[in-house]
């Protein structure tokens, strides 16, 4: 094994916390929390994860109310669930000795299908907006925040960070990407307020400034906190790679402990940060609709650009925004093949998040170490993705024997 490959699989430190090797479980929403609860499902899942020897798994999408889930599936952090979070982190940490479990803390802000809102009446953003994702359900408008909504905004990233805390999470990933809640208020595409959170970037960065500074304040320096963020948000009035370096800075100069680099946005652009085959492949043949289905067929190809996969496709302009912060630094994209993860390791990447990788095959990391020429066997043909609301979530239809068989994408 190569100097590289071996750093990979070597001890390191995520700011004060120990990590046995420098793989993560990317934050990915599986669709596995049943009526919202964390049970047997999910815990299996990252069990199969975990026992393939990743340092450390994240359970994705944790929102920070009831009302920043984007639909009533997803898993939100309140009393109620703490028994089955307990119980499945204590799980996890005794099946694979020093192994260690993340939380994504996140909000959904104005792209909601949810319609089971507790507090709310319609999902809110920072601006008013057509919610394209709840209009078939009744959403069609999303609301802006009021400045009070925007203080009990960031009041649910402090209560659910200690909740987090509380429960046995050893880290917080907090989401400032891919078109969700913060990401909207960062965003000059959806951000068109003209008060002391929109406008200049300083402005639009104000409250997830306030949210970064308000979860270190509630956890404390020895419990991690990495970031999700964009380098692009793959629209041409959104966030590019120049103002992403920028808002990289600043979240550094904030404190946070590392940087997670991706790209795209679910309500527009989400074939950034997935490559390879388009989702509305799987998403047809997931569709029970026949409507929705004939649609998905007529006008699929124009919702989903074509991106085709190819390795470490993060690589160039994640080095980039490395180049201005002293944080760690968290490399995503891609990074399927050893060769890549050698490469990750060789340009002094501190760790990878891995998501479709671990998917395919849960060992990964055990295989890897085993058998210098491992080939992953992913397929890049994102069906995994458009599982998460079928019946038990997502998982790689090559691994399923009922699957139809699929044929490989580059």
């Amino acid at each position: 094994m190569s100097e590289h490959l071996d750093r990979a699989f070597s001890p390191a430190s995520l700011g004060q916390l120990p990590l046995k090797n420098r793989i993560i479980k990317a934050a990915t929403y599986e669709g596995k929390t049943p009526d919202g609860v964390p049970g047997e499902v999910l815990k299996e899942f990252h069990k199969s994860i975990v026992a393939g020897g990743v340092a450390m798994t994240t359970i994705g999408y944790c929102t920070t109310e009831a009302d920043g889930r984007i639909n009533d599936q997803m898993m939100w952090l309140h009393e109620g669930v703490r028994p089955q979070l307990t119980s499945m982190i204590d799980e996890l940490k005794t099946l694979s000795p020093g192994v260690k479990v993340s939380g994504q803390l996140a909000h959904c802000g104005n792209f909601s299908k949810n319609r089971k809102m507790q507090r709310l009446k319609r999902p809110l953003g920072p601006s008013r907006a057509f919610n394209m994702l709840g209009a078939p359900s009744g959403l069609p408008f999303a609301g802006a925040m009021t400045l009070a909504d925007i203080d009990h905004f960031v009041q649910t990233y402090v209560d659910s960070a200690r909740f987090m805390q509380s429960v046995g999470f050893d880290a917080a990933e907090v989401h400032f990407g891919h078109g969700y809640g913060l990401s909207q208020f960062i965003s000059p595409r959806t951000n068109k307020r003209d008060d002391i959170y929109g406008g200049s970037l300083q402005n639009r960065m104000r409250l997830p400034m306030r949210v970064l500074e308000a979860v270190k304040n509630a956890v404390g320096n020895d419990f991690p906190i990495l970031g999700k963020m964009n380098m692009t948000d793959g629209v041409k009035d959104g966030v590019h790679l120049a103002e992403a370096i920028e808002i990289a800075s600043m979240l550094d100069k904030g404190g946070i402990d590392a940087l997670i680099c991706s790209g795209g946005t679910s309500s527009f652009n989400p074939m950034v940060y997935f490559r390879g085959e388009s989702l509305v492949t799987g998403m047809i043949e997931q569709e029970t609709n026949p409507i929705a289905k004939l649609g998905l067929r007529i006008i699929g190809s124009k919702l989903f650009r074509e991106y085709p996969y190819y390795e470490n496709y993060f690589l160039e302009d994640a080095k980039k925004v490395r180049e201005r912060v002293d944080c760690q630094m968290v490399y995503i994209g891609g990074c399927t093949e050893l060769d890549s993860l050698e490469k990750v390791m060789q340009e002094g990447f501190d760790f990878v998040q891995l998501g479709r990788p671990l998917i395919k095959d849960p060992d990964y990391v055990k295989n890897a170490k085993a058998n210098p020429n491992y080939k992953n066997g992913c397929i890049h043909c994102n069906r995994c993705a458009t599982m998460i609301e079928a019946p038990g979530g997502v998982r790689c239809p090559l691994n399923d024997p009922q699957s139809p068989p699929l044929l490989a994408t580059t």
